[in-house]
């Protein structure tokens, strides 16, 4: 992992890990970028040339206004347009888990960039285990607070579900990194099991085997 970026409780935990593992000077490709937070964080403490893709035309538009270079597209389907190993990073931010097809979504960032970063929360998290035992019914927590019927995550995952796919596309993983709410991370260096059951979001630093 890179030099430490300083955290000022402003910025999502997994914006700064992820940071961390960008070097200074990269091209990167920010999909899913939202209101451009992470663009900026990048190119305020990593000099980064980054580009973004919004599916919100408000977003687009907001992050446009703030001088940053981001266009309207949609990860499903507008990132087969990209070409091969055009960015050091192709980065997902808390959004495989919203898209159709996150195999192939997941597929084209590592086409596109010689190392993909991706977030998620992990749905193997313990509360939502003990949750959905005690209960029966999809869990909320503040990791996941909408209900079911209007949250956009279509495919929710474990870590180990996440792990099962990046070995799947025939990648490899270079870093990972679980955290809890407030952003620590978890002191587990080889077992993903734990990971699994305590980190309620992580943040994977991945390289296609042939890049």
């Amino acid at each position: 992992m890179e030099k430490a970026v300083p955290f000022t409780g402003q910025q999502r935990a997994d914006h700064v890990l992820i940071a961390e593992m960008v070097k200074p000077g990269s091209r990167v490709l920010d999909v899913g970028c939202g209101d451009g937070a992470l663009l900026k964080l990048l190119a305020e403490q990593k000099g980064v040339d980054g580009r973004g893709v919004e599916l919100s035309r408000e977003k687009v538009n907001l992050c446009v206004q703030s001088g940053l270079a981001v266009i309207q597209g949609d990860a499903d389907h507008d990132l087969a347009d990209y070409p091969d190993q055009a960015f050091d990073y192709a980065i997902l931010s808390l959004t495989i888990q919203a898209t159709r097809d996150p195999k192939t979504v997941l597929a084209n960032l590592l086409r596109i960039g010689r190392h993909a970063i991706v977030s998620f929360p992990n749905f193997g998290h313990w509360r939502i285990r003990t949750q959905l035992l005690f209960t029966g019914r999809m869990p909320m927590t503040p990791n996941l607070p909408e209900p079911w019927f209007s949250t956009a995550d279509a495919h929710l995952c474990t870590i180990k579900d996440f792990v099962d796919l990046v070995a799947l596309v025939d990648a490899e993983v270079e870093d990972a990194v679980a955290f809890n709410s407030q952003g620590q991370r978890l002191p587990i260096k080889t077992s993903i099991s734990l990971q699994n059951l305590l980190g309620e979001k992580a943040v994977f630093k991945l390289r296609g085997r042939l890049a």
